[in-house]
């Protein structure tokens, strides 16, 4: 009998301290996501090495032999960190229609600028060549009878010429339009093609880039309004015609061909207000980019650390759960 008390007695010992080295091993092993040994499962093997052995629910829970709680030595999982998205090919197929749409509209845009430059151009080059080098804008003029005594006949006179520098501003201001449209374009269409997306910084300089050419446009879009009109009150004033159209079929005799200057003038004028309505679209669509591009950065950053929140408490819940386990 003797014995057969001894051998419960160091049995229940090896009892006690088998669970603690179970809960050890299953708080280290969690990291590698195994499942943990319970304690019963070591009992169980025990109890199939040694029949003659009490289980470990025979054992009194009185005995005064308890089992001190295991002490986990090791460090506390830490936030796990994700890398911020980069520019480049979206993964979410939402996200990547939703780019590609806004790629097509910024391309269609910069065809549309391209094309209604490109109408500014023309018209404004035959002109200038047409009027060999003056400039028809803002030109000051009168009608006066070719003979004093006889007043059938009348001639109009050019006082002052128009200034040569709102012809070339706008000349000059319609090709910037048209290469910068034509880039950019080019530049869209790539980018539509390979699905990539633009950086932030690209972004904001190109905003900068489409005000700045609205503010030009629009300028140049003023100037020949304002100047052909004054040009347009000037030849109708007191002429035989109250139309600016029908002065292409009369021959001014200023020495320069003006057969085609109402057409050329209107032309550009509709040109350039047009062009200017697309970059108005392009800067849009620019400054609707940026601020999207400002709040997903900050929507990521809020995201990431809502995310790393979530992650440190199950990890801590699971270790105490598995120090709760160990000790039961």
């Amino acid at each position: 009998m003797a014995h057969l008390h001894l051998g419960s007695l160091a049995l229940s010992s090896v009892a006690c301290s088998q669970p603690a080295r179970v809960a050890a091993g299953a708080v280290r092993g969690a990291d590698r996501r195994r499942a943990p040994r319970s304690a019963g499962a070591h009992a169980s093997a025990r109890n199939a090495r040694d029949p003659g052995a009490p289980s470990l629910r025979s054992l009194p829970r009185g005995s005064g032999q308890a089992c001190a709680a295991p002490a986990t030595g090791g460090p506390a999982p830490g936030p796990v960190s994700f890398p911020r998205r980069l520019p480049g090919r979206s993964s979410h197929p939402g996200t990547a229609m939703a780019l590609n749409n806004f790629l097509f509209a910024q391309c269609v845009c910069y065809f549309l600028a391209f094309l209604f430059s490109f109408v500014v151009v023309v018209p404004l080059s035959e002109n200038g060549h047409d009027f060999r080098g003056r400039c028809l804008l803002f030109t000051e003029g009168m009608w006066l009878s070719a003979n004093m005594t006889m007043q059938g006949r009348e001639r109009f006179t050019v006082q002052e010429w128009g200034p040569p520098a709102a012809c070339r501003f706008s000349l000059l201001a319609s090709l910037l339009s048209l290469l910068l449209a034509a880039a950019h374009a080019w530049r869209t269409l790539f980018f539509l093609c390979k699905g990539h997306e633009g950086s932030f910084f690209y972004a904001f300089l190109n905003l900068l880039v489409s005000a700045f050419v609205v503010f030009l446009v629009f300028i140049a879009s003023t100037i020949v309004s304002v100047g052909f009109t004054m040009w347009c009150d000037t030849i109708t004033e007191k002429g035989t015609h109250r139309s600016c159209e029908k002065y292409q079929d009369v021959n001014l005799e200023l020495n320069v061909d003006n057969s085609a200057f109402y057409h050329q003038f209107a032309i550009a004028q509709f040109g350039l207000w047009a062009s200017w309505l697309a970059w108005l679209a392009i800067t849009t669509l620019a400054f609707l980019k940026v601020y999207h591009n400002y709040r997903q950065e900050d929507l990521l950053d809020s995201l990431v650390h809502e995310k790393e929140l979530l992650l440190a408490r199950p990890a801590s819940r699971t270790s105490f759960q598995g120090e709760k386990s160990a000790v039961i």
